[in-house]
C-alpha cells in the first residue's frame, strides 16, 4: 500500500496527512482496502454457495431449494441495506456501524466454515446482516473524504472505490473458489473469513485517516426512542421465538418455515416502502410526479435483477453439471465464472464512461429511458442465448464453456447500461424528504427480483426448475417485452419525470 500513497499537498479541508492515495484523500485507500476485502469475501463465499447445497460432500439439497435459498440470501443483503442505514443515521454513525458490520460478517464465515447445517444457516443470517450493515455505509464515508458534491476528485475518486469491489469480486472466485470446491468446502468458507479478517484490520488500522464526519450520528434518537424502539424489537423477537420454538418442539419444523415467510416480506416491504412515499403529503405535486415515474424504473429494475442474479445460481448450477468446464484442454472450477463479470466490469466500464461522454458532445447520448431498455433487452438476450447450451445439454452433450461467457458478457454489457444509470436517476427523482432512504429504495429492487425467483424455485411453492428451456425462454421474452414497454411509454414516463432527464 505505501508504494500507492504519493507526496502531494492537501486539499483543504481534506482529513488525514501530507499524503495522498492517487491523488485523493488518504483514507480512501483505507475505505478501498477495506471494501475490496469485504467483497473479496462475500463474492468468494456466494461463488461456492449453491455449489455447496447440492453436492453430496455439502448439505446435498436439490437445485430448486438451493435456488431458492441463494435468491433468499441475496434479497437480504439488499434488503438489511435500509435498516443498515437508519442504524448509522439514528444510533451509531457510520464509522462505527462499518466496523460492526465487518465484525458480523467475519463471525458469519467462521460458522459457515463449520461442518453443521445449523451453523451454515446462523452464519448466513449473519452474513447477510453485516453485508447490509456495511453496504449503506461505506460509500456514504467515501463521500465524506471529500469537500462536498462539488469537489472536482469526488468522481474520481468512487471510480477508485467502484476498481476496489470489483478486483476483490475478481479474485474471490479464483482463490475461494478453487480451495472451496477442490480442497475443502470449509476451508473455502474459512478463506472467506480471512479476508473480512483482513478488511477490518484494515479499517481499524487506517481509521484515523478517515473524515470526523463519519463519526457523527445525524440524527440520534432520544433515550426514550431508544426505549420504544428496545421495547418493540423485545417484543417481536418474542414472538418469533414462541412461533418458531412451538413449531420446532412439535417436530413439524422445515426450511421452507424460514425461506417462505422470508421471499414474502422481500416482495411486500418493496411495495409498502414506496406506497408510502407516495402517500406522504409532504410531497409536492412535482415530488410526487416523480416517484410515480420512478415506480417504471423499479419495475424494470426488479425484471432485470430477477434475471441477472441467476447468473450465480442456475448458470452455475447448470455449469456444474452440463457445461465443459475447460480452457485449451484444462479444466477449471466451475466457481471461476463468477469472476468473469467482474473483470468485464473492469474492462468495459471506461469504454462506456467514454462512449456516453462522445455521444453527449455530439448530442446522441441515449436518454435514461433508452439505456434502461437497452439493459433489459440484452437480459433478455442473455437468456435467449442459454437456449442454445440448454438445448445441447438436452441431447446428451455437454456445452462449451463459450456459451456462459458469452451469456455473462451480455449480462455484463446490460449492467453496465442499466446499474449507473439506475443510481444516477434514483439520486435525481428523490424527494428532498428521502433524499438518504431512496438509495435503499433502489436496492429493495434486488431485493423483489431475487424474492421473485426465490418463488419460484422453491419446491414448496412454485416449483419451477428454471433452467428448463420453456421457463428460460418465458423469462427472455418478459425482459424483452418490459424493456420495449419502457420505450414505448417513454413519453409518459418523460411527462412525469419533469426537469430530469
Amino acid at each position: 500500500m505505501a508504494s500507492s500513497l504519493t507526496k502531494d499537498s492537501v486539499h483543504p479541508g481534506t482529513p488525514g496527512t501530507e499524503k495522498t492515495f492517487f491523488g485523493h484523500p488518504r483514507g480512501l485507500a483505507t475505505l478501498f482496502m477495506t471494501e475490496m476485502w469485504e467483497r473479496f469475501s462475500y463474492y468468494g463465499m456466494r461463488a461456492l454457495l449453491p455449489l455447496y447445497l447440492v453436492a453430496p460432500s455439502g448439505l446435498h439439497l436439490s437445485a430448486g431449494t438451493a435456488t431458492a435459498i441463494y435468491s433468499v440470501y441475496l434479497s437480504l443483503v439488499y434488503l438489511l441495506a435500509l435498516p443498515g442505514g437508519w442504524v448509522a443515521d439514528r444510533l451509531l454513525g457510520p464509522r462505527k456501524t462499518v466496523a460492526v458490520a465487518g465484525l458480523i460478517i467475519m463471525l458469519g464465515h467462521l460458522c459457515l466454515a463449520l461442518p453443521a447445517a445449523a451453523s451454515f444457516f446462523v452464519g448466513l443470517v449473519l452474513v447477510a446482516i453485516g453485508s447490509g450493515l456495511l453496504k449503506a455505509n461505506i460509500s456514504t464515508m467515501v463521500g465524506h473524504l471529500y469537500d462536498g458534491p462539488k469537489d472536482a476528485r469526488r468522481d474520481g475518486g468512487f471510480t477508485l472505490f467502484y476498481i476496489g469491489i470489483n478486483l476483490g469480486a475478481f479474485v474471490a472466485p479464483l482463490v475461494i473458489g478453487t480451495i472451496g470446491e477442490n480442497v475443502n468446502w470449509h476451508f473455502g468458507f474459512a478463506l472467506a473469513a480471512l479476508g473480512m479478517a483482513l478488511g477490518l484490520a484494515q479499517y481499524l488500522l487506517g481509521g484515523r485517516h478517515l473524515s470526523e464526519q463519519s463519526k457523527v450520528v445525524p440524527t440520534p434518537m432520544t433515550a426514550q426512542e431508544k426505549a420504544t424502539t428496545l421495547r418493540k424489537g423485545l417484543i417481536w423477537l418474542v414472538i418469533a421465538a414462541v412461533f418458531y420454538g412451538i413449531v420446532g418442539f412439535t417436530g413439524h419444523f422445515t426450511l421452507n418455515w424460514a425461506l417462505i415467510p422470508l421471499t414474502v416480506i422481500g416482495l411486500i416491504v418493496p411495495i409498502l416502502v414506496i406506497g408510502r412515499i407516495l402517500r406522504d403529503k409532504d410531497l409536492d405535486g412535482e415530488e410526487r410526479s416523480k416517484v410515480r415515474a420512478y415506480v417504471w424504473f423499479f419495475v424494470a429494475a426488479a425484471v432485470f435483477w430477477m434475471i441477472y442474479d441467476q447468473g450465480g445460481s442456475t448458470l452455475s448450477l447448470f455449469a456444474d453439471a452440463n457445461a465443459k468446464n475447460t480452457i485449451f484442454g484444462w479444466n477449471f472450477p466451475v466457481s471461476w465464472y463468477q469472476s468473469v463479470n467482474p473483470v468485464m466490469i473492469m474492462a468495459l466500464a471506461p469504454v462506456f464512461a467514454w462512449l456516453w461522454l462522445w455521444l453527449n458532445r455530439s448530442g446522441k447520448e441515449p436518454s435514461t429511458i433508452v439505456k434502461f431498455s437497452s439493459g433489459l433487452v440484452l437480459v433478455g438476450a442473455s437468456f435467449f442465448v442459454f437456449l442454445a447450451p440448454l438445448s445441447i445439454a438436452q441431447d446428451g452433450h455437454k456445452a462449451a464453456a463459450m456459451w456462459l461467457v458469452g451469456i455473462y458478457f451480455l449480462q455484463t454489457v446490460g449492467e453496465l447500461t442499466l446499474s449507473p444509470v439506475g443510481l444516477s436517476v434514483t439520486t435525481k427523482m428523490a424527494p428532498k424528504k428521502y433524499a438518504s432512504q431512496m438509495m435503499g429504495v433502489w436496492f429493495l429492487a434486488v431485493t423483489a427480483g431475487d424474492s421473485i425467483t426465490a418463488l419460484l424455485s422453491n419446491p414448496a411453492v412454485g416449483g419451477v426448475n428454471l433452467d428448463k428451456m420453456g421457463f428460460v425462454m418465458l423469462e427472455a421474452v418478459l425482459a424483452v417485452i418490459a424493456g420495449a414497454a419502457v420505450w414505448m411509454y417513454r413519453g409518459k414516463v418523460n411527462k412525469l419525470m419533469g426537469d430530469v432527464r
